[in-house]
């Protein structure tokens, strides 16, 4: 048994679902968002909340329930407040730069990086060091901090690279004579 399947969602006002046999789309504020709704579990809405139950109690269809709730109670909040991911660079030189959907990234290699932001996610360059990601898409926000990440992940010694807000690097300590 799910313990978060079992919870219905909640539409705060001004958010509407429209449920298909095959799709969810959830409409907002701030957009639109709309997602797969996989074989093995239903979707209804009653009394302005949205309910997901399995269609049965075989496993592959309650592996599916806590998921597909959790997916559409992200798109809820995406669509209702959206979502914001802060990273940092901590380096001698490490800068970055938002032109338009371009970020400009420079990480101590001996060229720029251009990374082409998608559509769907605004970035904002508030200092130098600091990287503002928004959008309502909470999966898209997230992978696109991951592959800004990956350019130059923190390393343990000095704790240079490119972090997300929140993280903390464990650090080690140097060789000793």
């Amino acid at each position: 048994m799910s313990r978060i399947g079992k919870h219905p969602v909640k539409m705060p006002e001004g958010v509407t679902a429209t449920i298909s046999t095959e799709e969810i789309v959830i409409k907002g504020k701030l957009g639109e968002l709309k997602t797969h709704i996989p074989y093995g579990v239903t979707v209804k809405q009653e009394n302005n909340e949205v309910v997901v139950a399995p269609i049965s109690q075989a496993k592959e269809h309650r592996m599916l329930w806590g998921t597909v709730r959790a997916n559409i109670n992200n798109m809820v909040k995406g669509v209702s407040e959206g979502y914001t991911r802060k990273l940092e660079l901590i380096g001698v030189g490490y800068k970055a730069q938002a032109q338009g959907q371009v970020l400009k990234l420079s990480l101590g290699f001996s060229h720029d990086i251009n990374y082409q932001i998608p559509a769907g996610v605004k970035v904002a360059t508030p200092a130098p060091t600091a990287i503002e990601l928004s959008g309502i898409d909470k999966q898209l926000l997230g992978q696109v901090a991951s592959e800004i990440r990956s350019y130059r992940s923190p390393e343990p010694y000095k704790g240079k690279g490119v972090k997300y807000e929140e993280e903390t690097v464990l650090r080690k300590v140097g060789k000793k004579k």
